[in-house]
């Protein structure tokens, strides 16, 4: 005689009805800025960049579940560079798509032994392990028709990356949920801009997705990008929702309140009648100091 299932008890069902909120905020946000930014168009093939880790596993995932109910048409695929790391567990990406039935393609490509070779001891292997990365995926979405490149990183990826750049780059730019490659032939997605990474962590557990560390970097605690996520991480332990308010700031810019001239025709300002300034060269002379500095 076949036994019965035990019942459900309040804390399963408290667990379950957590779960299901949680995904359905993920899809929700992942939703949201796909219909903001047009990040996904009737007939287009999608390349999903899956490293194994939870980022890029929980991307797959939700596009997977709003495919099912999107209101265009639209091609899914996974791709996996193996960077031929020591140890890199090789068949789990392909075998987890497999069993889900999701197309599966793996480029290898030694650039492990370049980064190590190239890249001298303790300096930060990420800007050539990245480059490299992403020429080989430019090259194999191009050679196999893909009209958009998914990636995975979320809403505390790209405010961490704003700090980077203004901390050390000088420049107030982030990572956008949509950019053009500087060749113009290929089209970079964001679909989880607006997710959270503790939520995105927390999901991932759930759904038990088999995740693979990266073990090429994860000693190099001094990176750069490590210190702005441990500040930003301390403010919002210290202010919750500060995360969210700057997140916001970047979706809502005012140019004219900035100092970019390239952005903002600061020259036109002025009085009824008031003429146009001379140019800049006539003002600074013979010789054209940098900004903030000026001739004693």
């Amino acid at each position: 005689m076949p036994q019965l299932a035990a019942p459900r008890t309040a804390p399963d069902r408290r667990h379950d009805h957590e779960a299901a909120r949680l995904a359905k905020r993920l899809r929700h946000a992942a939703g949201r800025a796909i219909a903001d930014y047009n990040l996904i168009e009737d007939g287009d093939r999608v390349m999903v960049c899956l490293s194994g880790g939870k980022d890029s596993w929980t991307l797959l995932d939700l596009l997977l579940s709003l495919k099912a109910k999107a209101p265009v048409e639209f091609e899914l695929a996974a791709v996996n560079l193996d960077q031929k790391q020591p140890g890199f567990p090789e068949q789990v990406i392909p075998d987890y798509c497999r069993a889900r039935g999701i197309p599966c393609h793996v480029i290898e490509q030694d650039t492990y032994s370049v980064v190590t070779r190239v890249v001298p001891e303790g300096k930060t292997l990420c800007s050539l392990c990245s480059r490299l990365r992403r020429g080989a995926l430019y090259a194999f979405a191009e050679r196999e028709g893909f009209s958009k490149i998914a990636l995975g990183h979320h809403r505390d990826d790209i405010l961490a990356t704003f700090f980077l750049n203004l901390f050390f780059g000088g420049t107030l730019k982030a990572m956008p949920p949509k950019l053009q490659s500087d060749d113009g032939k290929h089209v970079l997605i964001r679909p989880l801009a607006f997710c959270r990474e503790d939520e995105i962590a927390e999901y991932a557990a759930q759904r038990a997705f088999p995740i693979i560390p990266c073990n090429l970097c994860g000693s190099q605690e001094n990176l750069q990008r490590k210190q702005v996520r441990r500040m930003l991480d301390q403010w919002e332990r210290e202010h919750p929702g500060r995360s969210e308010s700057m997140f916001r700031a970047l979706c809502n810019v005012a140019p004219s309140q900035l100092a970019d001239p390239k952005l903002f025709d600061f020259s036109k300002l002025g009085a009824p009648g008031e003429t146009a300034p001379p140019d800049t060269h006539a003002w600074l002379g013979s010789r054209s100091p940098g900004p903030g500095t000026g001739d004693p």
